[in-house]
């Protein structure tokens, strides 16, 4: 079982953060670099977390990292971004064998100085990006941007977040826009990264069976950040009242209407309502045996999936379904109708205990792969909060009613988003 453990910092703003478990045969260390959700520099990190695996100094293509990575059989390197809240997290990770089934003792070492060539020592031509790698990456970044509409649940769940929070940071994508990615040279991209290395809150994660006193000397030996001009993270605006519903439709090839419906739940993550918001949120849309589910999709056949999910940081809830056109007001009012009446208490123990276990049981499952496992802590970090997992099943276990309705109260609808048909606008 994973218990509670103490961050150790390793310098200003640099935390190292040992997870210790023999769940794996592998170790991973996660790298985090914590920035602000920001227009001027979302699609520059997105865009540094395709470049900087492309090369270093010492493996200036990505054929030599490869050929170095069997010699450290076959450890596995990378680089991606995240949105969490109104922070965009630059991570780098490295995957590596543990070395107490190796003949080679010092693979964990010979990993992590793979992992800090590839964050402070990257590829480089007249001290700037090259510019081919920088062409590439551009383009594949556009791709990417572009195709988020392949995936139109998510794309439809995304657009209903840009559409509620417009004024917010919160609505920006986490691989930026592409209109901005002509303006970035391969000079100014390096400047932006020589700012963000010294200046972002860093976290490190190690996940795997190794005593904290050995990562502790390895990591201090190997990572070696300049800090100046530390950026700090600024807790977002949960607390907010629509003063009227926005209806926003959009039209696309498809076949399958995707309605989602975003709440404010006004319920931040510090608040004891914390967890009776997120039970409140698996009773009403958790699985099949939430009121959504059995209500809507199989007693009335309205729709094909429908869900809820708490936005933790931002405290939304946002409900997702895949319709037919023509059921778009019905639905939505059926919706409407299931949280009104949770609002007054109509759901039972049984259902408490059934979203309860679903909720417990997503909980442990993040013990499924160390990556899960380093992402779950981090988020605990950025929330100031280091209870560990069963903890945290204490306090959904001792969730009762009556908060869970208190918790409903301050939830009301901001945002309708409907993705429809091209062929149903034709017809109107």
């Amino acid at each position: 079982m994973l218990e509670r453990y103490q961050p150790i910092v390793i310098n200003e703003e640099v935390r190292l953060h040992c997870i210790k478990t023999d769940k794996f045969k592998t170790n991973l260390v996660s790298v985090y670099f914590q920035r602000p959700l920001l227009r001027e520099e979302v699609t520059h990190n997105a865009l540094l977390s395709m470049l900087l695996p492309r090369g270093t100094r010492q493996y200036p293509t990505a054929q030599n990292i490869s050929m170095e990575l069997e010699n450290l059989y076959g450890a596995s390197l990378g680089s991606d971004v995240a949105k969490k809240g109104e922070r965009n997290i630059l991570q780098f990770r490295l995957q590596v064998a543990n070395e107490a089934y190796l003949d080679d003792k010092n693979i964990f070492s010979k990993g992590l100085n793979m992992l800090d060539q590839l964050i402070s020592d990257p590829y480089l031509e007249d001290d700037q990006f090259s510019s081919s790698y920088l062409k590439q990456e551009k383009e594949n970044l556009t791709e990417k941007i572009e195709g988020r509409i392949n995936d139109k649940i998510k794309y439809a769940y995304e657009r209903c977040i840009e559409e509620m929070c417009k004024n917010e940071n919160f609505a920006l994508y986490e691989y930026g826009k592409k209109e901005d990615l002509p303006k970035i040279t391969g000079e100014q991209l390096y400047h932006h990264y020589g700012k963000l290395i010294e200046s972002s809150p860093i976290d490190i994660f190690v996940i795997g069976d190794m005593e904290q006193g050995y990562i502790e000397e390895k990591v201090r030996k190997t990572f070696q950040f300049k800090r100046q001009n530390l950026v700090s993270g600024i807790r977002e605006q949960v607390h907010h009242k629509p003063s009227k519903v926005l209806r926003i439709e959009e039209s696309m090839e498809i076949n399958q209407g995707k309605l989602n419906m975003g709440f404010r739940t006004n319920v931040p993550y510090e608040s004891e309502l914390y967890e009776p918001l997120v039970v409140f949120s698996n009773i009403l849309g958790g699985g099949p045996n939430s009121k959504l589910f059995k209500n809507i999709r199989e007693k009335e056949s309205l729709c094909y999936y429908i869900f809820s999910r708490i936005e933790k940081f931002k405290s939304l809830m946002l409900i997702g379904s895949g319709i037919e056109f023509e059921h778009y007001e019905k639905t939505v009012d059926l919706i409407q109708k299931e949280i009104y009446e949770m609002k007054k208490g109509f759901f039972s123990e049984e259902d408490i205990d059934s979203a309860k276990k679903g909720i417990i049981t997503s909980i442990r499952s993040l013990t499924d792969t160390p990556g899960m496992l380093a992402d779950f802590y981090y988020t605990q970090t950025l929330s100031k909060n280091f209870d560990s997992l069963e903890d945290i099943i204490k306090k959904i276990e001792k969730v009762k009613k009556d908060e869970i309705v208190q918790a409903a109260q301050e939830i009301s609808l901001d945002t309708i988003y409907f993705l429809k048909g091209k062929k149903e606008v034709a017809e109107k």
